[in-house]
């Protein structure tokens, strides 16, 4: 009796088995329905949960080793009351390991965070590198460990998008779906790491995607969902900054005072921005100056960040202790001034020294100071109009990381978010649009697109600008044995007059090229080493190339509008 049963469960499990593996044989080659979409976005943003969350724990944990505390919230004070060598020597290893890390599994020795992902969402169908992103997360994390002064959600966000690129390679997913799951991973990594859902799909669409099409909504807000909802599982439904008091606006009168310290901000931030940026190219010119090795560059800086450490040390980690002190008005005036130079100072070292980390979490604490500063100005001058200053800290708070990350509307919401203070929208929402109106003329839009500019991928002006650099010639040419290929002698001549294209350049080098020497086509070689002679592989036409520009316009707007 017993063996028929055993054999009929044998068979069901088979038939199973066999339906699971021809379903996902079916979702590799055909690609996945929306609803199967759905659950992949429920499994992308569980997996990006889980990665932000045991980065971060990760983190908390090596800290307190490190520093010999369990409240790591408040390593500041710890900091100030061990040895000076110790402040010195912990960053200064952390950045040396790092260095190392960096030297061997990067090409060019730095950290990938945000700008990459962007980058991949619109240059590389929603890909990154997996390698570096990897290495990457382990340099940011010692990084973090060991005293340097950036944040966390750069690093989680693109080991997020490691996890969805590993997601997009099994199923072999098209250009649209890779970036809808690029942005579940994203999302996931914000909403997890700040316990935010609203404003983690928000940042994934505004920052990363750059669009707002509802096919990338539901997925996204799934993910995000779903990522918060294992946050606060582990981490409890708190949330990240405690309000001591209300912060309530006392009259709309106020509301001037509020545009004011949007301007400021936007000043701020803007300084913020440049001060990497230059680190970034004297630490570079001083290495290659001296010839030091790749791998000593985050060592130095951590040695400087350590002298820093000795008399501030608020600079150390990601900085949410002084943030939170900020927001509940426990510095003095001329404390607030001081850590805002110093913090800025700081981040500078760590990004230009390349030890990792990202920019938000300083932004968020520079702006918090400079609103505290700002707001014991304000109600000082106009005590019988002013509410509290904790108010305008709060309100700088989001001016700042939003003229940083250029994304206001999320950053409005994680401002929101991470306090639960939903009252006072108003004034966070005057002093958010008047920072991000400034700084965007100042920069390329945002830290992370002037980031890419430098790098000379040019997002910032929009799809016209970069589509171009997203073709290769050899994939527009004609052969040169086509029937309608251009003339074999011609192009030899054009050749020899200089006139012609690289076969590995992009339509961005030929468009231009196109109008200078006004020509109907260009030949296109292969470059052959010294000595050698070029190989003829066919021409481009102009007409071909325009033709392929117009249907990447065309599926970029389907895709931003559908």
């Amino acid at each position: 009796m017993a063996e028929p049963i055993v054999a009929e469960i044998r068979a069901v499990a088979g038939r199973a088995q066999a339906t699971l593996a021809h379903a996902l044989r079916v979702l590799r080659q055909k690609g996945p329905s929306q609803v199967q979409f759905w659950f992949i976005a429920l499994a992308v943003g569980i997996a990006a949960g889980f990665a932000a969350l045991v980065f971060r724990l990760g983190v908390d944990q090596l800290q307190s080793v490190v520093y010999g505390t369990e409240n790591t919230a408040r390593i500041h004070r710890v900091a100030a009351q061990i040895d000076w060598y110790w402040l010195i020597l912990i960053p200064a290893t952390g950045g040396l390991i790092v260095g190392l890390i960096l030297d061997r599994f990067t090409p060019e020795a730095r950290v990938r965070a945000v700008a990459d992902v962007i980058e991949g969402a619109a240059l590389n169908e929603g890909r990154v590198e997996v390698k570096a992103g990897l290495a990457s997360a382990a340099a940011s994390f010692i990084t973090l460990s060991t005293g340097g002064s950036s944040g966390r959600e750069g690093p989680v966000v693109h080991l997020a998008a490691v996890v969805s690129t590993k997601v997009m390679r099994w199923m072999r997913a098209d250009a649209i779906t890779g970036r809808d799951l690029l942005g579940c991973a994203v999302a996931g990594a914000v909403a997890a790491s700040f316990n935010a859902p609203i404003a983690g799909a928000l940042f994934a669409l505004e920052v990363v995607l750059r669009h707002f099409a509802v096919h990338a909504f539901a997925p996204i807000v799934i993910a995000a969902v779903a990522a918060t909802v294992i946050s606060r599982l582990i981490m409890g439904d708190v949330t990240e900054y405690y309000l001591l008091e209300m912060t309530t606006l006392s009259f709309y009168v106020e509301l001037p005072a509020f545009l004011i310290l949007g301007l400021v901000c936007g000043l701020v931030a803007t300084i913020m921005m440049l001060s990497i940026f230059w680190a970034e190219d004297f630490a570079s010119a001083v290495q290659a100056r001296l010839r030091l090795p790749r791998y000593l560059r985050p060592m130095i800086a951590g040695v400087l960040l350590g002298t820093i450490a000795i008399a501030f040390p608020h600079i150390i980690g990601v900085g949410y202790g002084t943030t939170s002190e900020a927001l509940s008005g426990r510095l003095l005036f001329w404390q607030a001034i001081v850590f805002v130079i110093i913090k800025i100072i700081a981040t500078a070292i760590t990004m230009g020294g390349r030890m990792g980390g990202g920019v938000f979490s300083p932004s968020l604490m520079v702006g918090a100071l400079t609103g505290l500063a700002f707001g014991m100005v304000a109600t000082a001058i106009f005590p019988d109009f002013s509410g509290s200053p904790t108010l305008y800290a709060l309100a700088g708070m989001g001016a700042v990381a939003a003229a940083v990350l250029g994304a206001p509307i999320s950053t409005t919401l994680i401002v929101f978010e991470l306090t639960g203070d939903w009252q006072t929208g108003l004034a966070v929402m005057v002093a958010v649009s008047l920072s991000t109106a400034l700084s965007s003329r100042l920069v390329d839009r945002s830290f992370f697109l002037t980031q890419l500019e430098r790098r000379g991928v040019h997002l910032a002006a929009g799809p016209q600008a970069y589509l171009l650099a997203t073709f290769q010639v050899a994939s527009v040419m004609r052969a040169k044995d086509a029937p309608r290929g251009a003339d074999e002698g011609t192009c030899w001549a054009m050749i020899e007059q200089g006139q012609y294209l690289d076969a590995g350049a992009t339509l961005e080098k030929a468009m231009p090229l196109f109008e200078e020497v006004g020509v109907p086509f260009l030949p296109v070689v292969k470059l052959g080493g010294q000595g050698e002679a070029p190989e003829l592989w066919g021409a481009l036409f102009q007409v071909d190339a325009l033709r392929a520009y117009n249907r990447a316009l065309a599926a970029t707007a389907a895709e931003e509008h559908s």
